[in-house]
Order: C-alpha cells, then structure tokens, then sequence
C-alpha cells in the first residue's frame, strides 16, 4: 500500500495507548513515560480495563470511551486481543497502528492474518507486529520502549532490529547527531521497509535514510522503492547474515557463485543504496551525511601535524578509489608564504608537529580555497608544544568562514582528531564538522559522498545504444525449451542448449551428439576430414561437472584414439556415477585459441531477487578461484560493462604483453543477451557458459548448461515473473494505421529516447506545452528529460509513438499510479502540426488498456478549462468530469475502470 496514511502513522494529532500498565519495567508503562517525556502535543489517552489511572493518567476500559477517536493506536497488550483491538480503532475511524505485542504467528489462520484481514476492512495502516515502536524528533513523539530520544535531525533510520534502532540512538545521544524518524518494522505484517523508503524520500525534513535489514521479503516493491529513494538522497544499508549462507550445492557453477549475500550486494548496488558491513561504518556514514553535503569529486586534500597518518590516509583513498588532489604551484606558494620551510610541499599537507592554532587555519584557509581538490580533511596528532583543543576552535572558526562566503558551494570538511577528548568532539559538532577516530573512518566517510554522487551520476546516465543491434529468434528457442519442459525434462541436451545459444546470437563450438562409441567414431571421422582434432564428453543429464568424472579427453587425432577415449569415460562414469544415465557422447572439435581467456557467464535463480546474471573467471577452478560479480537483469551495455569491470580478471581482457585484447564490447553484448534471454524465456532457471573464450576475434562458449522447468511466478504484474527490476515491458510494442493511412510505431519509453523528445519538443508549441504544463515552460533540463525516459515500469509507464515513414517522435502518454495503486493519474501530448488525425484518441485508448491490464481502477487527471479539445476527448472516452470548487480555471476528470 506504499506512503497511503503514513503521514497519520508517523506524524499522528493524537494518540492511544492500548495495554498500558502499572508495574515497573513493563513494555506498557515504558511507553507512556516515552510518551510522556517526549512533549507529546496531541491528545493521549490510556486504555486499561483494570486500573482506572496509570502513572497520573486516567484510563478508559475500550477505546470507544475516549474523549477523541485516536489517530494512531500503540498496542501491547497480549497477541490474542491483538485483532479485536485493530478492528475496534478501525470502526472508530483510526488512521493506523502500532502493533509492540510479540507472538501473533504468520500465515494462514494466524493472529497476524486476523489483524492483518481487520486493519484492511477499514483502510487502517500497520507498524509491527513485534517490533519497539516509533521515535518521531520532530513531533516529539516517543511511542516506543527505547531508553532515549533523540534529538531532532535530517536522518531517518529504518530498522528490522530493535536493538539496532536503540543502539542508533544511543550512539547519536553522545555526538549530537540528530533523526527525522527512526521505525522499527518488526514482521512487517502491513507497513514494510519499500513503503517507508517511499515516505522518507519524499518527506522535506529527512536528508539521508538508513537501514538495517536482516531479509527483504518483497523484492520488487524493494527495488522500486530503493531506486526511487536514491535518486533524490543517499540511502545506506548494513545488512547481517552476510556469512550465514556460503556457496551451497548447486547444479551449475553459476548457481554456486550466486550466494545469497553476494545477490544481495548485487541488488544494494543496482538499486543505487550505499552498503556498509558493520554498525561502526553505519554510525561514521550517519555522521558525514547529517553534516556535510555530497562532495563534487573524488579528490581529496589531507591537513596534517603528523606524516605518519597522512600516508596512511593517502594509502586508504586510493585504495578505496579516491583522488589525492594535487597542489597547483599557485597554491603551493601560498602555502610556503604562511608555513614553515619543513613542511611536505605536497599532498598530504604536513605543517610539523608544532603547527599551532593560526597555522592549521592558514593553511585550512588555502585549501578550503583550492579549486582542485572536492573535500578537505584535517588531522591533528596531539602534542605537549600545540593545544588541540584551541587548534579544533581554530579549524571549526576557519570551516564556518568558508561556509559563509560560499553558501551553498563550500567545500565539505572532515576531521580526525587521535586521542581527542569529549570537547573537541562537541567542537566539530557543534560546528557541523564530521570527526572520526582514525584516518580510515574518515576515509571512508569522504568515499560514502563520493559513491552517493557517483550513484546519482550513474541513476541519472543515458544508456549507449548496443553496439551490434541483434534480434533473438525468441520463437526458436522457445520451442527447444518448452519441448523439453513438456516431456518432464530438467535438463536441455548439449545440441539444444547450443540451439538456445544460436538463436540469440551466442557462438557456440559446434557439437554432435553420438548415442555409442562407434557413433562417436564416426562423427570423429568426419571432422577429421575437415582437419580438426577432437574433444570426446560424456553426455548425461545427471552428471553436471563433466571433469569430475573423467567425462572429457582432449587433443583426440584418431578414429582409434576417439574409441579408446569413449571406452574409458565410460567405465569412469560408471566407477564414480553408477547412478547416472549416461546418454552417449558429444564430439567436438578441438578450439586452439592460445591467447583466449577462459571466462564464466550464467544466469543463476535466487529465492528472493529471482533471476541473476553472474560473470567471472571460468574453468574447472572457477569455485576455488571465485573471482565473480552479479548484477540483477534486464542489463543495458552500460550496466553489463560494469559488471565485467568488477572483476580481477577484467584486467587480463585488456592488452598485455604480446597477448592482444578481448574483442570490444563482445562481453558485455554477450551478458546483454543473457539477461534478454532470462526475460525472455522464464522456464530457464538456470544457464552456464562455461568456458566461455574471449580473444580479439570474440567471444565462443566451449560447454553449455541450461535448466529448464515451469516458471515461477514470484513477482506479480506484467513482465518476466523472476525479475526484481521489471523488465521492459516490450509487449505493449503496436503498429497503428490512422487516417489517411498514417502508420504509426507505439512503444514504451526507453532511456535513450532523450534526443527523439528533444526533436518532439520543437514540434510543440509554447501554448500546447502551456496547456500540458499549467504555465509557461522554460527549456527542459537533461536532468528533467531523464526523468521523464528513465521510468520504473512498476510504478509508472509512457507510451511514445513515431511516424514510420520519418521515424520522427510525434506523441506520447504517460501514466504514474498512486501509492496504493488505485488511480493512475494521466498527461498526454501530441506534435502541434499533427493535432486533428486521430493520434491522441488513439493514445488514450492504449494508456486505458494498459491501465486496466495492471488493475487499476481509475485514470484520473486534470485538465485547464480552456483545454476544450481534452475536455471533449475526455468526455467522449467516458470520464466524468468536475470543476474544481477552488480553482475554478481546473477541471478533474475521471475514468472508472
């Protein structure tokens, strides 16, 4: 149900406590003190039908007697009065609730369920079960049993732990750092971590989100929810169980490096969300990202008494990929005008273990100046000769300065200030300056900007067009694979796992199948005509790693030696597999590319994301040797090269020596036509290339795995079923014929259609773009462009049309749904030279079948009165139409669906 009523959940007027009590200790009363202590300003009533006041506080037996009808009710009392509870705050007329009480079950038949089933007959929202509560700064309200509150601040915390959340406040407590809000989601019966994600992105007093996740039980709802967030802010995630599932057994080598952590790593990532590995690094990304805005670059000055620990703070950025700025001579000379003759004369700035305060802020002054370097870091080593709290004063004095004279462009600031006491702590944060205790803390927090820009940056880019345009014989591979899933199989053949490959354009070494050894001598024969040497494999549905079982010989070069070879897999296979059918035989020729690196490609299926593509280091090794990256599909060329890219053996695709490099893009284009396979056909459950060979002449899979079965369908909505992203949606593609036999291309809008709405926009005229946009329109931004191309098909969609006879964009329509995906509201827009030929009737028509594809039950706009032409389309397609009681120039029009 996304953000519909939170705003009543985390910024209620008024609130019940239901299940309070007396005795010390008890969930109950800790809550009304936190209530209480907080200031809470809206009316609070107690429900408790045995006491008739608690702590000074009069109670009420139901919540019907309340003097109000609360707008959120906090509950504790036991699981089985849960659900007549919820119901009752529900009949009154409550927004939602708070569900502490532990102990409601899950699934079918549960209290959960019985909660659950009661909130959703009244439209009631719901935090928990089994969960601490909410802390709400800046409504001062405490409605949780933590020991502390906060203060008021721009960070949200988003926490399936309670005591993660605790922990978070009491950290913050001592370092003045300061929350929007801080959730506990408990067992997310209703209210889950995409639907707060959602609210915390859009909500104006919230700068950053943090999370803690133990498990995502939604993946797309997650995703959409993440990609969206991170668009507008950072949003970093430590997540726990990192090590609790390893590399499992798998069938294929794909499925194997596909761990669950690594998955999830893999969704943080494409998701654009910051990960962290351990509450320390959480704390010192809350404390950078409450205090300083995000860095323009990755270079980074370093201030410092002591050499030492500027080494090793230039060793830890660029270890981590960052810049050490370099120092114009401009700036090194005012930089030896104000410091002694010692000092480093580059990056890192050492001014001398006796650098006093005027020193320090001399030099900060400069730097803080330097247009060559995106942040700057100051390091004091306390010694017996320089005061280091006066040389902090000095600092936080020099960093306000700036702060003053620039606005809103000053240059972040971090400081690391080794063995500082409490005071020069509240120094810096009393001053908005993030301290760290060790020159990698603080490294790391300058890298969290940086990462958090980049990802913007990367949310942001156009996609490169493919490099190869290739059109897949879907039909083709479809028929192989529905064949063998028809007959029970779990398993293709080599022959069709190859027939697969070919139809999407992935080589492949060409391979017979041989039923018996005399077969597999003839095949032999024929490719030793045409001068090959041979590779003789077991061919068996129940034996995964040939290798294992003395399944392969190599450099075969006679009929006699092809024999012998066939025997002895035989007996191998036998010996170590004697449950296994063994088929027969595949016979290929022997690949000699001497220079070719052996790689790994793969779609792998997760419990949670659902299809994975995984990239590596192949071979037999390729477990032992785990070099590997995943990424979730549909990939673009953009998306797949970094793929590649995050693995040590992308270095070796490079030139060296006299080993040329890999075919350009061949890999990436490979990985693109994956993950479209994957989309595809969603029988495939599992698919390794293994080896795949890579040289300058391109890429050919040597042995191929693929796992068919009936799809799962996970994921609800249209598009591939085991897709946390949606994929695009290329089924909606159609050929429209209008008048004067106009033909007309319609499709989804794609991220690379920024320049087609370019040339759109020239088409429209100043009044029509007034009539779309309710006021005049400057010229639109890349950054707004994007907005418009780049969409999260789960949540919105754009139908674009093009004449095809000019391939010109002549039109488009888009909807975006509401939270609750009720009503989507709509916008249309068509070339001003080509009003009057039926394009926009025909455009409404599609976004109203697209809507009622994807259950909605309403399309809704508005419309300016003195747009006649859409009021009459509008009335003629069946929607209602009603002025606006205020702003009467505005008409709302409705279709129900």
């Amino acid at each position: 149900m996304s953000t519909y009523r939170l705003n009543s959940l985390l910024a209620p007027n008024s609130v019940a406590l239901v299940g309070a009590s007396p005795r010390s200790g008890s969930v109950g009363r800790a809550i009304i003190n936190n209530i209480r202590a907080s200031r809470f300003e809206g009316p609070f009533g107690v429900v408790n039908s045995r006491y008739r006041e608690i702590g000074g506080i009069p109670t009420v037996r139901r919540l019907s007697e309340l003097p109000f009808v609360p707008e959120l009710v906090v509950v504790t009392t036991p699981a089985p009065t849960v659900p007549e509870i919820v119901a009752e705050a529900g009949q009154l007329g409550s927004a939602g609730a708070i569900i502490i009480s532990a102990g409601l079950g899950h699934g079918a038949g549960s209290l959960a369920e019985a909660a659950d089933r009661a909130a959703r007959a009244s439209h009631m929202r719901l935090i928990g079960p089994n969960c601490l509560g909410i802390l709400m700064p800046t409504i001062n309200l405490n409605a949780s049993f933590a020991a502390h509150m906060p203060r008021a601040g721009n960070l949200a915390l988003i926490s399936q732990s309670g005591a993660i959340a605790t922990g978070m406040v009491d950290w913050a407590a001592h370092r003045n750092v300061g929350f929007s809000g801080i959730i506990s989601v408990g067992d997310q019966l209703d209210v889950d971590i995409a639907d707060l994600l959602d609210f915390f992105a859009l909500d104006t007093e919230t700068k950053a989100i943090l999370m803690y996740i133990e498990a995502i039980k939604d993946a797309r709802k997650f995703m959409s929810a993440a990609r969206a967030a991170a668009r507008v802010k950072p949003v970093v995630v430590v997540k726990s169980g990192r090590m609790a599932q390893g590399a499992r057994a798998a069938a294929t080598h794909t499925g194997a490096l596909a761990g669950s952590d690594a998955v999830y790593d893999a969704a943080f990532r494409r998701a654009g969300i910051l990960r962290v590995f351990d509450l320390r690094e959480l704390f010192d990304c809350a404390q950078t990202l409450s205090r300083v805005k995000v860095s323009a670059g990755k270079r980074l000055a370093i201030l410092t008494n002591g050499g030492g620990i500027g080494v090793l703070a230039v060793d830890r950025l660029v270890e981590l990929g960052g810049i050490p700025a370099a120092l114009d001579p401009i700036v090194r000379q005012r930089l030896d005008a104000v410091l002694p003759a010692t000092w480093s004369g580059s990056n890192p700035v050492d001014i001398i273990g006796d650098a006093d305060p005027a020193r320090y802020a001399a030099a900060l002054e400069i730097l803080l100046e330097d247009g060559d370097s995106d942040a700057v870091l100051v390091m004091n080593v306390q010694t017996a000769i320089a005061d280091s709290g006066a040389v902090a004063t000095a600092v936080t004095r020099a960093v306000d300065a700036d702060r003053r004279k620039h606005a809103d462009s000053a240059k972040p600031a971090l400081a690391v200030w080794v063995g500082g006491d409490e005071n020069i702590s509240r120094t810096f944060a009393d001053a908005g300056i993030p301290d760290f205790p060790t020159e990698d803390d603080a490294v790391r927090g300058f890298m969290h900007l940086v990462h958090h820009r980049e990802v913007v940056e990367s949310l942001a880019a156009v996609p490169p067009s493919l490099a190869h345009e290739f059109v897949p014989d879907v039909a083709a591979a479809r028929r192989i694979v529905e064949s063998a899933v028809a007959e029970g199989r779990g398993w293709l053949g080599p022959i069709e796992a190859m027939g697969v490959l070919n139809a999407y354009g992935i080589a492949g070494v060409p391979t017979r199948a041989a039923a018996d050894v005399e077969e597999a001598a003839a095949h032999a024969q024929a490719l030793f005509v045409q001068g090959a040497t041979i590779v003789l494999k077991v061919l068996s549905r129940d034996i995964s790693h040939k290798s294992d079982v003395g399944g392969v010989v190599l450099n075969l070069t006679s009929v006699d030696a092809v024999r012998a070879a066939a025997r002895s897999i035989l007996a191998n296979a036998k010996a170590k597999r004697p449950d296994a059918r063994i088929d027969g035989f595949m016979v290929q020729p022997m690949i000699l590319r001497p220079k070719a690196r052996e790689l790994i490609l793969g779609i792998a299926s997760d419990p949670t994301f659902g299809s994975v593509i995984v990239f590596g280091h192949g071979g037999t090794a390729v477990e032992v040797i785990n070099d590997k990256a995943l990424a979730l599909p549909p990939l673009d060329l953009r998306l797949a090269r970094d793929l590649v890219e995050r693995t040590r053996v992308s270095r070796l695709l490079r030139a060296y020596r006299d080993v040329p490099p890999v075919k350009q893009d061949e890999i990436p284009l490979t990985l693109v036509k994956l993950a479209q396979l994957a989309a595809d056909i969603p029988e495939i459950g599992e698919l390794d290339l293994n080896p795949l060979l890579a040289d300058e002449t391109g890429v050919l899979t040597v042995d191929a795995r693929i796992a068919v079965g009936p799809p799962v369908r996970k994921f609800v909505g249209t598009g591939n079923a085991n897709f946390a992203v949606r994929p695009y949606p290329s089924q909606w593609l159609r050929h429209l014929e209008l008048k004067d036999n106009w033909r007309i291309m319609v499709r989804p809008i794609r991220p690379d259609d920024e320049t087609p709405i370019y040339g759109f926009l020239r088409h429209v005229t100043k009044e029509d773009l007034r009539l779309r946009f309710f006021a005049a329109t400057k010229p639109l931004s890349h950054e707004f462009i994007v907005r418009l191309t780049q969409l999260d098909y789960a949540r919105a969609m754009a139908f674009v049309a093009f004449d095809e006879a000019t391939d010109e964009m002549v039109g488009v329509v888009r909807i975006h749904s509401d939270s609750i995906y009720e009503t989507g509201e709509y916008a249309i827009l068509v070339r001003s030279d080509l009003k009057g030929r039926g394009l926009g009737w025909r455009l409404m028509q599609l976004i109203i079948e697209y809507a009622r594809s994807e259950g909605l039950k309403f399309i809704a706009g508005d419309v300016l009165a003195e747009n006649t032409v859409m009021l009459a389309m509008c009335r003629d397609l069946g929607f209602e139409i009603v002025g606006d009681p205020v702003e009467r120039d505005i008409c709302h029009v409705r279709l129900a669906l």
